[in-house]
């Protein structure tokens, strides 16, 4: 078995959990700007959502797990759960720890939500525009895959998309759900024929 197994399994499953965390963001973003769809929400697309926040969540422990485990760079464990406690780029390693913490609380607040008061599930939930963009700059900072030319092209085309979403959300006006009527339906009258009284 090679040496450094764990290594390499700390580098790639830190790398899938940034890529699941940041299309949970995109469709996120879709299902709340409502560009992907017309009202409703399609269910899949809120399943989709959820099931790559979890999954984002299993790879992060998966990450979580590579790191202890390996030798290369001796990660203790309070390195990876104590901000800044990491003699190894610890800048890079802190934005890890708080986007580990940040992520637990957005999942568990949505684990949660029917017992939640809206408004603080929705607070604890919006935090997850600020989990992306940590988790995206421990990726930069920290990930020695980070200089790939395919690693840059999709943080700049991943960040891009979420930076578009997010100003179609802020911007977007929003309707009143006290006016807003449902359209009624057309009819055509035929020529010759009577519309019905």
């Amino acid at each position: 078995m090679n040496e450094q197994i764990w290594w390499y399994l700390a580098r790639a499953t830190g790398i899938v959990a940034w890529g699941l965390l940041s299309i949970s963001v995109i469709t996120g973003l879709l299902v709340s700007t409502r560009l992907a769809k017309r009202h409703p929400t399609p269910a899949w697309l809120l399943d989709l959502h959820r099931f790559l926040a979890g999954a984002a969540v299993v790879f992060t422990g998966l990450h979580f797990v590579g790191l202890v485990a390996d030798d290369y760079v001796h990660f203790g464990v309070a390195d990876v759960l104590v901000p800044l406690a990491s003699s190894w780029r610890p800048l890079a390693v802190a934005l890890g720890v708080v986007a580990l913490y940040v992520l637990a609380a957005v999942e568990l607040s949505s684990l949660l939500m029917r017992r939640l008061p809206r408004a603080v599930w929705r607070m604890v939930h919006v935090s997850s525009f600020v989990l992306f963009w940590i988790a995206t700059f421990h990726f930069l900072l920290a990930g020695t895959d980070a200089p790939n030319v395919v690693a840059q092209w999709t943080l700049d085309v991943v960040m891009a998309a979420v930076v578009f979403l997010s100003l179609v959300r802020v911007l977007a006006p929003r309707r009143d759900p006290r006016t807003s009527k449902r359209p009624e339906r057309a009819t055509t009258v035929r020529a010759g024929a009577q519309p019905a009284t």
